[in-house]
């Protein structure tokens, strides 16, 4: 199951164009967001909304609640096989985590989950980062050493991550 959350500044061309994407690749879509999104505005076209309603199953909370606690739950609730598309970093949820192990281990639940849309183009091919299924920090097997590394000490999002690794064996 593939699930999208509907953040600012998506708006319904973006996010017809990423269902149309994702429902090509035959995944099963939820897409989650807020109930002005059914009213038809110069933001939220209501034949582009119908198209995509036929493409994915639709969830509208509240204009003014949270959603994401939703998309959380449902990725969760959905299976590890599962990924969520949003803009939003969650900084806010990592912020509210006990102690820096539950954070480190929601920073590679959604490393590994999130799909990031860099940069959007209409009329453009879309393409995704990749999401990676494997730990971005030391790892060690017997003499082997793997270490990840910037050529620069570079600030980066949750969900980018270094390009370079370093490889040593004990000899």
């Amino acid at each position: 199951m593939m699930i999208l959350c509907k953040k600012e500044p998506y708006r319904t061309s973006q996010l017809l164009d990423v269902v149309l994407h994702l429902a090509n690749q035959n995944l099963r879509l939820l897409v989650l967001g807020r109930k002005h999104m059914l009213r038809g505005s110069h933001l939220w076209d209501r034949k582009n909304m119908a198209v995509m309603q036929k493409k994915a199953d639709f969830f509208f909370t509240e204009n003014v609640s949270e959603d994401d606690p939703f998309l959380l739950y449902a990725t969760l609730h959905s299976g590890s096989h599962c990924r969520f598309v949003t803009r939003d970093l969650l900084r806010d949820h990592k912020a509210c985590l006990p102690d820096s192990l539950t954070r480190r281990l929601f920073f590679k639940w959604q490393r590994g989950h999130q799909m990031v849309l860099p940069y959007y183009e209409p009329g453009k091919r879309i393409k995704f980062e990749p999401v990676l299924n494997y730990d971005t920090i030391v790892q060690t097997t017997g003499s082997t050493w793997h270490i990840p590394y910037d050529d620069h000490l570079l600030e980066r999002s949750s969900y980018e991550v270094p390009t370079k690794w370093l490889c040593l064996q004990l000899k």
